[in-house]
């Protein structure tokens, strides 16, 4: 039995209970603006998401701490901490990432000890770090031996099962679209991984400024169904 695979599955897997469904990332505020209303422009919005965006953050910043762990470089890590925090600019993203990466934590530290993974909880608690969710998934990918383009893979395979969901319920679309939405995605993802595998610390924060926007605008919309 590969157990390296089943902690990937479990790492992953969209309905651990951390509260990943309660977030859009501002795909709420695509859809009330009539943006994104049917499968083409939902699979528009996701590929711009995850090549424009998660690609110059969330994913670079897991691919980094996953190194940051494998090099056992806690300054390294807590760098990145900082530095995801200052790149987060909508509140509602900051307060999503702390939150699930919090979560996140309290699910896998009793299943899986680690000096860096328990350090990092620690600092968190003391809230000498922030926390952040793309921060903890690679932290605990290599604490259970996870191989890094595994890693990367549920990470991109995580996010977009997020966004293709929401977008059934947001749209709505049907489960059999959304189901075919996800498989044209698989392509998008393998190139992400591979190009995720040694990001440029040069171009993190890269990312598209209109995501920022409709994030920030997500706060004051009239009514809301998700909490970013």
């Amino acid at each position: 039995m590969n157990t390296q695979l089943l902690s990937l599955l479990q790492l992953s897997d969209p309905t651990l209970p951390i509260g990943g469904y309660a977030h859009s990332s501002g795909l709420e505020t695509y859809v009330q603006a009539g943006v994104v209303k049917n499968t083409k422009t939902a699979g528009d919005f996701i590929i711009r998401m995850l090549k424009s965006n998660l690609k110059y953050g969330d994913a670079a910043f897991a691919s980094l701490a996953y190194e940051a762990a494998a090099q056992d470089d806690y300054q390294e890590l807590l760098s990145l901490d900082e530095e995801c925090t200052a790149l987060k600019l909508p509140k509602e993203m900051r307060e999503a990432s702390h939150k699930l990466g919090n979560r996140l934590m309290k699910v896998f530290e009793p299943l899986c000890k680690n000096k860096m993974t328990e350090k990092y909880l620690a600092d968190s608690k003391l809230k000498y770090v922030f926390g952040h969710y793309c921060i903890v998934f690679g932290l605990y990918a290599y604490a259970l031996q996870i191989e890094k383009k595994d890693m990367l893979t549920g990470f991109y395979y995580n996010t977009a099962v997020g966004f293709v969901t929401n977008s059934v319920k947001l749209i709505p679309l049907g489960q059999q679209d959304g189901q075919e939405l996800l498989f044209s995605l698989h392509p998008v993802i393998n190139q992400l991984v591979e190009e995720s595998m040694q990001p440029d610390r040069d171009l993190l924060g890269l990312c598209c400024p209109g995501f920022d926007i409709r994030s920030i605008q997500h706060e004051s919309l009239y009514s809301r169904l998700y909490m970013s």
